[in-house]
């Protein structure tokens, strides 16, 4: 299980591995499911969606999805997986601590 975190400015942030392994182009689509958010990733900047920047030295990406989420979030650590079957990393936010 991979853990992503959801800052109290609303960004999400994805560590180094996490962002190279799943969004290799460094874009992705943010789609609110339920009580999950899904990231989906996309072609590159072309193709839309949104940008993962550069947080740090490691490479840990960070991106904005406040309004993704219309500002129904918790702050702090939530558990993710990768759904092979949709191509989605889905973030499970009402487990957020």
């Amino acid at each position: 299980m991979t853990q992503i975190e959801i800052t109290d400015a609303g960004y999400l942030v994805l560590r180094a591995d996490v962002a190279h392994a799943y969004f290799p182009n460094d874009t992705l689509l943010a789609m609110l499911r339920g009580e999950e958010l899904w990231l989906l990733p996309t072609r590159g900047a072309g193709g839309g969606g949104l940008l993962l920047k550069q947080r740090n030295p490691a490479g840990d990406r960070s991106v904005l999805v406040r309004e993704a989420l219309h500002d129904r979030y918790v702050p702090g650590v939530c558990p993710a997986f990768w759904d092979e079957r949709q191509s989605a990393l889905r973030v499970a936010l009402n487990a957020a601590t």
